[in-house]
């Protein structure tokens, strides 16, 4: 009997896993050549974006709560990119300036805002660094971390990460080196990655 009851189970579950594959194949896609994310403990999710993209100053205070929600073994994991725009690329370098000076977390819904909402231009060193000086930042240290060595190697990273996964517009969510999210609004892509996230969880574990 428990023999019976046991593959009933596996049989039940393959039929689950089965339904649910056909539901998100309309939501997703797989990347031809999967990508190893940088931490296997975990289950990532990457959004590439920009602060200059409208679309993503509108995911963002919906990303910041979905985040919240998240399980133990999955992490979010930004990537800003430029998409080959020189304006973009600068802010690339600011994000991860802020990024190494602590101030990531204070002031990236305020560079939306400025951005989108007052209509600052921040597309270059100077207009960057001397916004960032009005927050309260050390004008002279980001401009020396802006140009540093570590930040070049930062923005260069998620320019070939973005190849990598062949980016070609913003926002775009992955999830766990092998899913490319879709969906029609910003609320259905976030369930599509939620999804997925347990759906790779349960491949980790020989489930599917």
């Amino acid at each position: 009997m428990k023999v019976v009851r046991s593959l009933l189970c596996v049989v039940l579950s393959m039929l689950a896993l089965s339904a649910w594959s056909q539901e998100l194949g309309r939501d997703y896609t797989r990347l031809t050549l999967p990508q190893t994310p940088e931490r296997p403990d975990k289950i990532e999710v990457l959004e590439f974006f920009s602060w200059g993209c409208s679309h993503c100053a509108d995911l963002y205070p919906l990303l910041r709560e979905w985040e919240k929600d998240l399980p133990p073994n999955a992490a979010l994991v930004k990537v800003p990119i430029s998409l080959g725009r020189n304006e973009w690329g600068q802010l690339v370098r600011a994000y991860y300036t802020l990024e190494s000076m602590g101030e990531i977390k204070r002031l990236e819904g305020a560079v939306f805002d400025a951005i989108h909402e007052q209509r600052t231009p921040l597309f270059s060193e100077d207009q960057i660094a001397q916004w960032v000086a009005r927050q309260g930042v050390d004008e002279r240290q980001f401009r020396a971390e802006f140009n540093s060595f570590n930040v070049t190697t930062k923005a260069s990273r998620a320019e070939q990460l973005a190849r990598n996964y062949r980016i070609s517009s913003t926002p775009q969510l992955t999830v766990d080196g092998q899913y490319l999210v879709r969906g029609q609004t910003h609320a259905d892509a976030l369930r599509i990655a939620r999804e997925l996230i347990d759906k790779a969880a349960a491949q980790r574990k020989g489930g599917g």
